[in-house]
């Protein structure tokens, strides 16, 4: 989490923050150190913003594109890069009349907030472990189209275009004796969709649940477990389908919202919600066996400890035969370290141990530390992008009944910042959004 900074003051504009809730936001680094680095902080913004063709002037034609409304802005820059860029926004200290134009810019021109040998996280980022916590309902509520789901849609206009492909094996001793060398990935990739609108969301997001269950087998009668659990849209459309669905999860506060969810559904008896002791239950925690098995968006919230223990939980709970599907946001062969610098947002404030692997990541880890293999891929970027802006516009249409709900201006702020720097970087091509099918390394599709 973001610590507070020593030797800080608060300055007039920031009275009305929390300092106890948001000392990032509220404490302003001060030191003369500091305030000789704030001049190159803002020389290095204005050649940023230059080069990404972002205007600074009000009295350009049609007006500055972002504009500065606090010079303490550049104490942050200097103090914390790209995360004092978020806090700055989340402070009010500036603002853009297109933050995902702006934001896409600045990654695009490479902008190094703190200079080329500054950059990286700063001090004050202390990264934590996957601890289990999810999203609130009451926050999931306010920026998606089902009221549930936080994840990714899949428009119906994409148009889907799959190709056989040779992937190598990561397995030790690939080759050698019985070992294949590698092996035949089905990849699917899909067309941009068209003319959609913010009605078309939930649509599009229960879409992206019934292909993971296509993805995962599932069909009347078949085990299923959701892990971990996600706001219920996976669970019960599995459910619907006459599967009986186990959702585990380590936070108490989401079990409750699913199971007041599944209480209003004819089919929501077909569900178990269980609370885990651990975030990545051990074989004494849970021990059931699986037909198939289901994960939305969590591969990149583990860290990589957690990642590896999820694995080999996952292999344990398919009984042999068994499917898995995973929907994930992954890094793409672009992603470099301006990127990685900016989602250390996220890092501070939502997700402790976030990280975007690439896909390629993906098939090493679970070749090296399992029996399963990857045998499909869906990737639908250009869908997710669709996502991020539908969910800022539903955000900011929300925002009243957000402020009513207990979200403070600087979190709305951090929330619409979040959902605008992914959708700057899938906009760059940054980023990707997959689901993955797994299954027995020898194991041929049913």
């Amino acid at each position: 989490m973001r610590g507070p900074t020593s030797g800080g003051y608060t300055p007039a504009h920031l009275a009305h923050v929390n300092a106890d809730r948001w000392p990032g936001v509220a404490i302003m680094p001060d030191n003369r150190l500091l305030r000789y680095r704030a001049r190159a902080a803002e020389s290095r913004f204005a050649a940023a913003c230059d080069m990404a063709g972002i205007s600074l002037d009000p009295d350009s034609p049609g007006g500055a594109d972002l504009t500065v409304e606090h010079e303490e802005l550049f104490l942050r820059l200097a103090d914390s890069g790209w995360l004092g860029l978020a806090e700055g926004y989340m402070a009010g200290e500036w603002r853009s009349r297109d933050l995902v134009s702006s934001l896409a810019g600045l990654l695009e021109s490479g902008f190094a907030p703190r200079g080329r040998l500054r950059s990286g996280a700063p001090v004050s980022l202390k990264i934590g472990g996957y601890a289990g916590g999810e999203l609130p309902s009451d926050l999931v509520r306010l920026f998606s189209g089902d009221g549930m789901s936080a994840f990714g849609a899949r428009f119906a206009s994409g148009v889907p275009t799959t190709v056989r492909t040779s992937v190598p094996s990561f397995v030790r001793g690939a080759g050698r004796g019985s070992e294949p060398s590698g092996h035949f990935v089905d990849i699917t990739t899909l067309a941009p969709p068209v003319a959609v609108e913010r009605a078309d969301l939930g649509a599009a997001q229960q879409r992206a649940a019934e292909s993971l269950l296509d993805a995962a087998r599932v069909r009347k009668g078949t085990d299923l477990v959701e892990f971990p659990c996600g706001g219920g849209t996976v669970a019960l459309a599995a459910a619907r389908r006459g599967a009986t669905v186990d959702c585990l999860t380590a936070d108490p506060g989401l079990a409750e919202s699913v199971l007041l969810l599944l209480d209003e559904d004819p089919d929501g008896g077909r569900v178990h919600v269980a609370v885990t002791k651990n975030p990545i239950p051990t074989r004494l925690d849970w021990g059931g066996r699986y037909d198939s098995l289901v994960s939305v968006e969590k591969l990149e919230v583990l860290g990589a400890t957690e990642r590896t223990h999820y694995l080999h939980s996952l292999e344990r709970m398919l009984t042999p035969g068994g499917y898995a599907a995973l929907q994930s946001v992954v890094a793409t062969e672009k992603m470099g370290r301006t990127g990685r610098d900016a989602l250390s947002v996220g890092r501070a404030y939502i997700w402790p141990s976030l990280d975007h692997v690439m896909v390629e990541e993906i098939h090493r880890e679970i070749d090296r530390m399992t029996r399963l293999r990857i045998v499909a891929e869906a990737h639908f970027g250009s869908h997710y992008e669709t996502t991020l802006r539908l969910q800022r516009e539903v955000f900011a249409a929300n925002e009243r009944n957000a402020a009513a709900a207990g979200f403070d201006v600087v979190f709305r702020r951090l929330w619409d910042y979040q959902l605008a720097l992914m959708e700057a970087m899938f906009r760059l091509g940054w980023l990707d959004a997959v689901q993955v099918t797994v299954t027995g390394r020898y194991h041929r599709f049913r």
